[in-house]
């Protein structure tokens, strides 16, 4: 699981029929030295499925790979990354900050 930024949505003109209705974000995986400088991230942005309500600039935790169709079992949906959080903060232990630690 990774820390994120909503940077926008993605809007479709049509959806598949086993898909549940939710938002498509995009969103921007925040590294530990960005939380650390509370700067942006110049990671690659991906798209996540959202049905919690997260809106642009909000943190969220998104899964990733295999766990971001756990949700949805039995159903097979074509979800690469999944929002499973909305963060409301992120507290860095400044003990850990040498060693690149997020808790």
């Amino acid at each position: 699981m990774r820390i994120a930024e909503v940077i926008g949505t993605v809007t479709l003109s049509t959806r598949l029929e086993d898909v549940p209705p939710g938002k498509l974000l995009i969103v921007r995986p925040l590294g530990a030295d960005a939380l650390l400088a509370g700067s942006p991230s110049d990671a690659t942005p991906v798209v996540a499925y959202d049905e919690l309500g997260a809106g642009r600039g909000c943190r969220v935790a998104i899964s990733e790979g295999r766990e971001a169709s756990a949700p949805f079992y039995p159903r097979r949906v074509p979800f690469d990354a999944y929002c499973a959080a909305i963060m409301d903060t992120v507290r860095i232990d400044k003990r850990d900050q040498t060693k690149g630690v997020v808790r």
